[in-house]
């Protein structure tokens, strides 16, 4: 069973790729927090993961206080929680604003631009995801500020490189569809490079990734995860898993440091949470569609869980929704 798959059921990913560069070396571009960029690629965006894929030469990316990653063809950085960050090669040069760049870019959507000094070529396809931030934090918690993984150690990872590449190439042309192709194969990315990373976690790695992974625990959270409505006990869950309680109990909190069923009630308010600010459901519906037998008990629950009771929670999400800044005009 796929944990991975049934949280991205709910979280909705969506993606698309934003832009497609050739740098001649010396150059540097500086990436802002994904917050500054979300009103030019994804106005009222929860969250926003950035992704550059270089397809061609040799870069490097840094968080703004951190060390260089080296990128070679074929790898793909990730920066699951929009830290600021640099992608660069050659000798020092001043960086580029990229957001004074997403102006240009968005109005001329995937043709190719060039920056740099005129040296040693890298080309990079940039792409980003769109996700609801309180289901998200269940996988993004596990991940570090910046990682890479190499996409063409498998046929998969080139198949789906090559696919990348002839789309954005064929971007141009205005083929009807051709957005819709690019967002999924942007998902497509995000979600095998996720895949890539669980599997090349170190043997002692806990948290939630590595709770996934785990055969027995990963059935379990896929469990909860299908459906959390379902009245789920630890003999239930052990069971299913085909461990004892103890056993489960005991690996469960060794991966996600609490007890099966803490994680079980969190996950169901946290999609209550979702349910209240994204739906027209009265909250007894949703109380049901998340396991609670009924309002009062889910009304209490989550008002422990977020201090204030469903009503208010919902209004307040609402206010701020009504309250987002418009996107940004190019």
């Amino acid at each position: 069973m796929d944990v991975l798959s049934e949280v991205l059921k709910v979280v909705k990913l969506q993606g698309a790729m934003f832009f497609n560069g050739e740098f001649s070396s010396p150059w540097s571009v500086c990436s802002p927090p994904s917050h500054a960029v979300a009103p030019y690629l994804a106005p009222g965006a929860g969250h926003l993961i950035i992704y550059h894929l270089l397809t061609e030469g040799r870069a490097s990316a840094r968080l703004l206080d951190g060390e260089r990653i080296t990128l070679d063809a074929g790898d793909i950085v990730i920066f699951p929680h929009g830290d600021a960050h640099i992608i660069e090669y050659g000798p020092p040069t001043k960086a580029v604003d990229i957001v004074k760049e997403l102006a240009r870019a968005a109005s001329r959507g995937l043709k190719l631009a060039r920056m740099g000094g005129g040296g040693e070529v890298a080309r990079f396809i940039c792409g980003y995801m769109a996700c609801e931030p309180r289901l998200s934090q269940v996988f993004l918690s596990g991940l570090p500020p910046v990682f890479k993984v190499p996409i063409r150690n498998d046929a998969s990872g080139r198949w789906l490189e090559n696919s990348i590449r002839f789309s954005v190439n064929e971007a141009d042309a205005s083929r009807a569809g051709g957005e819709a192709v690019l967002a999924k194969l942007s998902e497509v990315l995000f979600v095998e490079t996720l895949r890539a990373y669980i599997a090349h976690l170190p043997a002692e790695q806990t948290g939630w990734l590595a709770g996934a992974r785990d055969s027995e625990i990963g059935k379990t959270l896929a469990l909860m995860h299908r459906n959390p409505a379902q009245p789920w006990t630890i003999a239930s869950l052990a069971k299913e898993a085909g461990l004892s309680r103890s056993v489960l109990a005991e690996r469960f909190r060794h991966y996600l440091n609490e007890p099966p069923m803490a994680y079980l009630t969190h996950w169901r308010l946290q999609l209550g949470a979702q349910m209240l600010a994204s739906t027209s459901y009265s909250v007894s519906q949703i109380a049901s569609e998340v396991g609670y037998e009924s309002e009062a008990a889910f009304n209490r629950a989550f008002k422990r869980e977020f201090t204030v009771p469903p009503a208010r929670f919902r209004s307040q999400s609402r206010s701020a929704q009504a309250n987002l800044p418009p996107a940004r005009k190019i």
